[in-house]
Protein backbone atom coordinates (compact mmCIF):
# COMPACT_ATOMS: atom_id res chain seq x y z
CA UNK A 1 0.00 0.00 0.00
CA UNK A 2 1.36 3.05 -0.68
CA UNK A 3 2.39 5.89 2.01
CA UNK A 4 3.34 8.36 -0.03
CA UNK A 5 0.68 10.36 2.26
CA UNK A 6 1.44 10.69 5.94
CA UNK A 7 -1.97 9.73 7.80
CA UNK A 8 -0.28 10.14 11.20
CA UNK A 9 -0.55 13.64 13.31
CA UNK A 10 1.87 13.67 15.71
CA UNK A 11 2.92 10.92 18.66
CA UNK A 12 1.98 11.97 22.23
CA UNK A 13 3.90 14.10 24.38
CA UNK A 14 6.36 12.16 26.88
CA UNK A 15 4.13 13.19 29.81
CA UNK A 16 1.14 12.00 27.81
CA UNK A 17 2.61 8.36 27.39
CA UNK A 18 3.82 8.23 31.04
CA UNK A 19 0.33 9.20 32.46
CA UNK A 20 -1.88 6.68 29.87
CA UNK A 21 0.88 3.52 30.52
CA UNK A 22 0.50 4.93 34.75
CA UNK A 23 -3.61 4.71 34.26
CA UNK A 24 -3.96 1.27 31.99
CA UNK A 25 -2.22 0.05 34.60
CA UNK A 26 -4.40 1.05 37.37
CA UNK A 27 -7.27 0.27 34.53
CA UNK A 28 -6.58 -2.95 33.95
CA UNK A 29 -6.28 -3.50 38.12
CA UNK A 30 -9.73 -2.57 38.38
CA UNK A 31 -10.49 -4.68 35.49
CA UNK A 32 -9.58 -7.63 37.39
CA UNK A 33 -10.62 -6.83 41.06
CA UNK A 34 -14.44 -6.58 39.25
CA UNK A 35 -13.99 -9.99 38.33
CA UNK A 36 -12.94 -11.20 41.73
CA UNK A 37 -15.68 -9.40 43.05
CA UNK A 38 -17.97 -11.66 40.39
CA UNK A 39 -16.74 -14.45 41.86
CA UNK A 40 -17.89 -13.83 45.23
CA UNK A 41 -20.99 -12.23 44.56
CA UNK A 42 -23.81 -12.52 47.23
CA UNK A 43 -23.20 -13.86 50.90
CA UNK A 44 -23.11 -16.52 53.44
CA UNK A 45 -25.21 -16.54 56.78
CA UNK A 46 -25.79 -18.87 59.57
CA UNK A 47 -29.43 -19.79 59.82
CA UNK A 48 -30.97 -21.89 63.08
CA UNK A 49 -33.77 -24.57 61.64
CA UNK A 50 -35.20 -27.08 64.05
CA UNK A 51 -32.51 -26.71 66.49
CA UNK A 52 -29.34 -27.29 64.15
CA UNK A 53 -27.22 -24.13 62.63
CA UNK A 54 -26.93 -24.65 59.06
CA UNK A 55 -24.52 -22.30 56.26
CA UNK A 56 -26.42 -20.79 53.76
CA UNK A 57 -25.17 -19.29 50.30
CA UNK A 58 -27.16 -16.52 49.37
CA UNK A 59 -26.78 -15.68 45.22
CA UNK A 60 -27.19 -11.93 44.14
CA UNK A 61 -30.26 -13.03 42.79
CA UNK A 62 -31.41 -13.60 46.49
CA UNK A 63 -31.84 -17.50 45.82
CA UNK A 64 -30.63 -19.13 49.34
CA UNK A 65 -28.86 -22.78 48.90
CA UNK A 66 -27.81 -24.73 51.89
CA UNK A 67 -24.38 -26.08 52.55
CA UNK A 68 -25.38 -28.12 55.67
CA UNK A 69 -25.02 -28.15 59.51
CA UNK A 70 -21.90 -26.23 61.09
CA UNK A 71 -18.97 -27.84 61.22
CA UNK A 72 -15.55 -27.32 61.46
CA UNK A 73 -14.94 -27.65 57.78
CA UNK A 74 -18.28 -25.01 57.22
CA UNK A 75 -16.84 -23.17 59.86
CA UNK A 76 -13.47 -22.57 57.53
CA UNK A 77 -15.77 -22.40 54.23
CA UNK A 78 -17.53 -19.31 56.05
CA UNK A 79 -14.47 -17.36 57.72
CA UNK A 80 -12.59 -17.98 54.37
CA UNK A 81 -15.33 -16.53 51.81
CA UNK A 82 -16.19 -13.68 54.38
CA UNK A 83 -12.51 -12.77 54.57
CA UNK A 84 -12.16 -12.88 50.96
CA UNK A 85 -15.00 -10.73 50.28
CA UNK A 86 -13.90 -8.14 52.49
CA UNK A 87 -10.61 -8.08 50.73
CA UNK A 88 -12.02 -7.61 47.71
CA UNK A 89 -14.49 -5.03 48.12
CA UNK A 90 -11.64 -3.08 50.14
CA UNK A 91 -9.33 -3.29 47.12
CA UNK A 92 -12.02 -2.61 44.81
CA UNK A 93 -13.11 0.50 46.61
CA UNK A 94 -9.65 1.55 46.76
CA UNK A 95 -9.03 0.87 42.75
CA UNK A 96 -12.16 2.86 41.96
CA UNK A 97 -10.39 6.08 44.10
CA UNK A 98 -7.82 5.36 41.68
CA UNK A 99 -9.04 5.32 38.37
CA UNK A 100 -11.02 8.47 39.32
CA UNK A 101 -7.81 10.03 40.16
CA UNK A 102 -6.41 9.20 36.59
CA UNK A 103 -9.48 10.01 34.55
CA UNK A 104 -8.93 13.81 36.37
CA UNK A 105 -4.93 14.15 35.16
CA UNK A 106 -5.82 12.32 31.86
CA UNK A 107 -8.50 15.31 31.20
CA UNK A 108 -6.19 17.79 32.39
CA UNK A 109 -2.86 16.34 29.97
CA UNK A 110 -5.21 15.54 27.22
CA UNK A 111 -4.44 12.30 27.09
CA UNK A 112 -7.49 10.78 24.84
CA UNK A 113 -9.87 11.87 22.55
CA UNK A 114 -12.78 9.43 22.16
CA UNK A 115 -15.75 10.91 22.18
CA UNK A 116 -17.09 10.43 25.94
CA UNK A 117 -20.48 8.95 24.46
CA UNK A 118 -18.51 6.01 22.45
CA UNK A 119 -16.40 5.46 26.39
CA UNK A 120 -19.83 5.72 28.07
CA UNK A 121 -21.32 3.44 25.61
CA UNK A 122 -18.04 0.84 26.30
CA UNK A 123 -18.62 0.85 30.08
CA UNK A 124 -22.33 0.12 30.03
CA UNK A 125 -21.25 -2.77 28.35
CA UNK A 126 -19.05 -4.13 30.52
CA UNK A 127 -20.90 -3.36 33.58
CA UNK A 128 -23.76 -5.46 32.14
CA UNK A 129 -21.34 -8.37 31.21
CA UNK A 130 -21.85 -8.12 27.70
CA UNK A 131 -18.11 -6.78 26.55
CA UNK A 132 -17.34 -9.46 25.10
CA UNK A 133 -19.67 -10.65 22.93
CA UNK A 134 -19.14 -7.37 20.58
CA UNK A 135 -16.38 -5.96 19.16
CA UNK A 136 -16.35 -2.42 17.71
CA UNK A 137 -15.92 -2.15 14.32
CA UNK A 138 -15.96 0.72 11.09
CA UNK A 139 -14.25 3.67 11.98
CA UNK A 140 -14.30 3.93 15.86
CA UNK A 141 -11.73 0.97 15.71
CA UNK A 142 -8.79 3.60 15.14
CA UNK A 143 -8.89 4.96 18.27
CA UNK A 144 -7.86 1.51 19.51
CA UNK A 145 -5.63 0.89 17.16
CA UNK A 146 -3.46 4.58 17.17
CA UNK A 147 -3.64 4.26 21.13
CA UNK A 148 -2.19 0.98 21.05
CA UNK A 149 1.06 2.91 19.67
CA UNK A 150 0.90 6.23 21.76
CA UNK A 151 -0.08 8.61 18.38
CA UNK A 152 -2.98 10.47 16.69
CA UNK A 153 -3.88 9.69 13.15
CA UNK A 154 -5.60 12.37 11.11
CA UNK A 155 -9.15 13.38 12.22
CA UNK A 156 -10.50 13.24 9.01
CA UNK A 157 -10.41 9.32 9.17
CA UNK A 158 -11.87 8.83 12.45
CA UNK A 159 -14.78 11.95 12.19
CA UNK A 160 -18.34 10.15 12.62
CA UNK A 161 -21.55 10.44 14.57
CA UNK A 162 -22.31 6.70 14.88
CA UNK A 163 -20.68 3.48 16.41
CA UNK A 164 -21.04 -0.04 15.14
CA UNK A 165 -21.06 -3.06 17.33
CA UNK A 166 -20.71 -6.47 15.85
CA UNK A 167 -22.80 -9.04 18.13
CA UNK A 168 -20.68 -12.42 18.07
CA UNK A 169 -23.30 -15.00 17.25
CA UNK A 170 -20.70 -17.64 17.94
CA UNK A 171 -21.15 -17.30 21.20
CA UNK A 172 -25.49 -16.48 20.97
CA UNK A 173 -26.57 -19.25 23.67
CA UNK A 174 -24.73 -17.67 26.24
CA UNK A 175 -25.19 -13.74 25.20
CA UNK A 176 -29.17 -14.76 25.84
CA UNK A 177 -28.10 -16.33 28.93
CA UNK A 178 -27.06 -13.10 30.20
CA UNK A 179 -29.55 -11.51 28.79
CA UNK A 180 -32.20 -13.30 30.27
CA UNK A 181 -30.43 -12.42 33.75
CA UNK A 182 -29.92 -8.47 33.12
CA UNK A 183 -33.83 -8.86 32.26
CA UNK A 184 -33.19 -5.87 30.78
CA UNK A 185 -33.31 -4.44 26.60
CA UNK A 186 -29.85 -3.91 25.04
CA UNK A 187 -31.68 -0.54 24.15
CA UNK A 188 -32.19 -0.17 27.80
CA UNK A 189 -28.27 -0.31 28.56
CA UNK A 190 -27.83 2.45 26.31
CA UNK A 191 -30.42 4.64 27.59
CA UNK A 192 -28.87 4.07 31.15
CA UNK A 193 -25.56 6.21 29.29
CA UNK A 194 -28.34 8.61 27.24
CA UNK A 195 -31.95 8.61 27.92
CA UNK A 196 -32.95 10.09 24.38
CA UNK A 197 -31.58 6.93 23.06
CA UNK A 198 -34.64 5.24 20.48
CA UNK A 199 -34.84 3.17 17.66
CA UNK A 200 -35.34 4.50 14.56
CA UNK A 201 -38.33 3.50 12.84
CA UNK A 202 -37.42 2.55 9.45
CA UNK A 203 -34.11 1.04 10.94
CA UNK A 204 -34.30 -1.28 14.08
CA UNK A 205 -30.74 -2.47 14.24
CA UNK A 206 -30.14 1.75 14.98
CA UNK A 207 -30.42 3.78 18.14
CA UNK A 208 -30.33 7.44 18.04
CA UNK A 209 -30.19 9.88 20.69
CA UNK A 210 -31.39 13.04 20.77
CA UNK A 211 -27.81 14.47 19.60
CA UNK A 212 -27.58 12.55 16.38
CA UNK A 213 -25.33 9.94 17.40
CA UNK A 214 -26.16 6.51 16.51
CA UNK A 215 -25.34 3.09 17.68
CA UNK A 216 -25.79 0.17 15.26
CA UNK A 217 -26.19 -3.78 16.33
CA UNK A 218 -24.63 -5.66 13.31
CA UNK A 219 -23.69 -9.12 12.76
CA UNK A 220 -22.52 -11.70 10.52
CA UNK A 221 -24.68 -13.23 7.91
CA UNK A 222 -26.59 -16.26 9.35
CA UNK A 223 -24.84 -19.55 9.17
CA UNK A 224 -27.46 -22.18 8.73
CA UNK A 225 -30.55 -22.08 10.96
CA UNK A 226 -31.97 -23.01 14.19
CA UNK A 227 -31.64 -21.39 17.85
CA UNK A 228 -28.24 -20.96 18.08
CA UNK A 229 -28.08 -18.67 14.88
CA UNK A 230 -31.65 -17.42 14.05
CA UNK A 231 -32.03 -14.51 11.76
CA UNK A 232 -33.89 -12.24 11.64
CA UNK A 233 -32.00 -12.02 15.33
CA UNK A 234 -33.73 -9.39 17.80
CA UNK A 235 -31.24 -9.54 20.55
CA UNK A 236 -33.64 -9.92 23.53
CA UNK A 237 -37.27 -10.63 24.25
CA UNK A 238 -38.45 -6.95 24.59
CA UNK A 239 -40.29 -5.67 21.87
CA UNK A 240 -38.73 -2.53 22.04
CA UNK A 241 -35.22 -3.88 20.93
CA UNK A 242 -32.44 -3.70 18.82
CA UNK A 243 -32.67 -6.48 15.58
CA UNK A 244 -29.58 -6.86 14.70
CA UNK A 245 -28.62 -6.21 10.90
CA UNK A 246 -26.74 -9.15 8.90
CA UNK A 247 -23.30 -7.41 7.24
CA UNK A 248 -21.23 -9.26 4.78
CA UNK A 249 -17.75 -8.44 6.57
CA UNK A 250 -19.36 -10.00 9.75
CA UNK A 251 -17.50 -13.37 9.67
CA UNK A 252 -14.34 -11.71 8.46
CA UNK A 253 -14.09 -9.43 11.30
CA UNK A 254 -14.99 -12.10 13.70
CA UNK A 255 -12.21 -14.59 12.39
CA UNK A 256 -9.34 -12.29 11.93
CA UNK A 257 -9.21 -12.34 16.16
CA UNK A 258 -10.14 -10.05 18.78
CA UNK A 259 -7.53 -7.12 19.33
CA UNK A 260 -8.05 -4.98 22.85
CA UNK A 261 -6.97 -1.71 23.73
CA UNK A 262 -7.67 0.90 26.95
CA UNK A 263 -8.80 3.81 25.24
CA UNK A 264 -9.57 7.38 27.08
CA UNK A 265 -12.49 9.80 26.54
CA UNK A 266 -12.24 13.82 26.08
CA UNK A 267 -13.30 13.86 30.10
CA UNK A 268 -10.20 11.51 30.79
CA UNK A 269 -12.76 8.37 31.28
CA UNK A 270 -11.59 5.06 30.25
CA UNK A 271 -13.07 1.98 28.80
CA UNK A 272 -11.71 -1.34 27.09
CA UNK A 273 -12.62 -1.46 23.51
CA UNK A 274 -12.36 -5.05 21.75
CA UNK A 275 -11.58 -4.36 17.81
CA UNK A 276 -11.02 -6.94 15.24
CA UNK A 277 -7.54 -7.48 14.60
CA UNK A 278 -5.26 -4.39 12.57
CA UNK A 279 -4.80 -7.19 9.46
CA UNK A 280 -7.90 -7.84 8.99
CA UNK A 281 -9.49 -4.19 9.47
CA UNK A 282 -7.02 -3.40 6.52
CA UNK A 283 -8.19 -5.92 4.40
CA UNK A 284 -11.71 -5.83 4.65
CA UNK A 285 -11.73 -2.04 4.08
CA UNK A 286 -9.32 -2.13 1.31
CA UNK A 287 -11.99 -4.62 -0.24
CA UNK A 288 -14.87 -2.40 0.57
CA UNK A 289 -13.00 0.85 -1.00
CA UNK A 290 -12.37 -1.13 -4.63
CA UNK A 291 -15.87 -1.78 -4.62
CA UNK A 292 -17.55 0.19 -7.74
CA UNK A 293 -20.69 -0.02 -6.32
CA UNK A 294 -19.93 1.73 -3.32
CA UNK A 295 -20.67 4.56 -2.70
CA UNK A 296 -17.60 7.03 -3.85
CA UNK A 297 -17.39 8.99 -0.50
CA UNK A 298 -17.40 5.80 1.55
CA UNK A 299 -14.85 4.16 -0.49
CA UNK A 300 -12.53 7.33 -0.45
CA UNK A 301 -12.50 7.08 3.33
CA UNK A 302 -12.50 3.18 3.64
CA UNK A 303 -9.29 3.60 1.87
CA UNK A 304 -7.90 6.26 4.32
CA UNK A 305 -8.69 3.79 7.19
CA UNK A 306 -6.85 1.06 5.02
CA UNK A 307 -3.88 2.97 4.97
CA UNK A 308 -4.14 4.45 8.30
CA UNK A 309 -4.26 0.61 9.94
CA UNK A 310 -1.30 -0.21 7.56
CA UNK A 311 1.17 2.83 8.15
CA UNK A 312 0.52 1.71 11.92
CA UNK A 313 1.32 -1.93 10.94
CA UNK A 314 4.44 -1.26 9.56
CA UNK A 315 5.54 2.03 10.87
CA UNK A 316 4.65 2.19 14.17
CA UNK A 317 4.94 -1.61 15.97
CA UNK A 318 0.91 -1.90 16.36
CA UNK A 319 1.53 -5.92 15.36
CA UNK A 320 2.72 -6.07 18.59
CA UNK A 321 0.33 -5.15 20.08
CA UNK A 322 -2.52 -7.98 19.03
CA UNK A 323 -3.97 -9.47 22.08
CA UNK A 324 -5.00 -12.70 20.00
CA UNK A 325 -8.02 -14.40 18.85
CA UNK A 326 -11.33 -14.55 20.25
Amino acid sequence: MDHSENTVMGALSEAQTRQYIDAESAWRALEEAQQAAQEVRGSMMWRTQAGRRYLVRVSASGAQTSLGPASDANTEIFERFTARKHGVQARLRQLRDTVEQHARVNRALRVGRVPTIVVDTLNALAKAGLQQHFLTVGTHALYAYETACGVRVRTEATATQDIDLLLDTRRYLRFVTTMQRLDTSLLGIFQKVDKSFALRGDQQYTAVNAAGFEIDVIRRAAQGSGADDPHPLRVSAFEDDFWAVQVPTGQALLGGGRFSQMVVALNGQMATMHAPSPDSFVRIKTGLGRRADRDPLKRRKDLLQAQVVQQLLDLHGLRYHLKGTA
